[in-house]
């Protein structure tokens, strides 16, 4: 499984968080201690709103401890939100392409988890896709495909709504293929205001999800980045953190009933 960060406040550098704490995002990429592999080195990324409304992006192969040109970005790039991720592989090759965050306009997606047996419904995932989004597929993770199956789905407008019909859905397609791998969901998304985080799977054990916030803003992680446990909270499965401009966060829970699978049509 992945490690990821968000974070949305003040502008800061990047490497307040990403590299400078003692179990910062760097260090998780090779001792991650609550995710199912301490080692995530299938590559990294960056995604990070700077003066324009289009999300700037940094995507590499090589494991994010090892690359000097990460921590020379991280220590001279401020943004007032970003999002950074490390992977671990679930199945789909490491490149580039399959690296996170992805990028639709101004709306930018990570996501730790898996959709079990990929390669027996990917096909049927991807038709879901519409052709003006399609386009957008640049690498052939599970992952990219959730997010532009959501995106087709009201992303833009609503996107607990559109997450849990995409859930709902390919969670059907997974059932009517005989898959008895879970779907785990722990994500993120962003349209460059508003932030939204997830964590939900089809069988109960959804990957980890910690928030905390103060005056230095809001951080979300796959796990805390420092020793000031008291400071981090947890979000419970089956619900979503909305981080709105202007607005406390919110915990809520998700409409669950809403994520039953869904039967579609052959």
């Amino acid at each position: 499984m992945c490690r990821f960060l968000a974070y949305h406040g003040p502008s800061v550098f990047l490497e307040t968080l990403v590299s400078a704490p003692a179990h910062s995002l760097i260090h998780q990429s090779l001792h991650a201690t609550e995710a199912k592999t301490e080692t995530n080195g299938d590559g990294f990324g960056l995604g990070w709103y700077g003066e324009r409304d289009t999300p700037g992006l940094y995507r590499e192969v090589h494991p994010a401890w090892s690359d000097e040109n990460l921590r020379s970005l991280c220590s001279q790039v401020r943004a007032r939100l970003f999002f950074a991720h490390v992977r671990a592989a679930t199945g789909t090759a490491t490149t580039r392409a399959n690296c996170h965050p992805f990028a639709v306009g101004r709306h930018l997606f990570m996501h730790n988890g898996q959709v079990g047996g990929w390669r027996l419904v990917r096909r049927q995932v991807e038709q879901m896709i519409p052709d003006a989004l399609y386009n957008c597929r640049a690498g052939s993770t599970d992952s990219e495909a959730i997010f532009l199956v959501a995106m087709a789905m009201g992303l833009e407008q609503n996107p607990i709504a559109a997450i849990t019909q995409a859930l709902g859905t390919i969670w059907g397609l997974m059932q009517q293929a005989g898959i008895i791998e879970p779907l785990r969901f722990t994500a993120a998304v962003t349209d460059g205001e508003g932030l939204h985080a997830f964590r939900w799977a089809s069988d109960g054990k959804p990957p980890t999800l910690y928030w905390r916030q103060d005056e230095d803003g809001l951080v979300v992680v796959s796990e805390p980045i420092d020793e000031r446990r008291a400071a981090w909270q947890f979000v419970p499965p089956e619900h979503a953190l909305i981080a709105e401009p202007g607005q406390n966060v919110r915990i809520v829970p998700l409409p669950v009933q809403a994520i039953a699978p869904t039967k579609v049509a052959a």
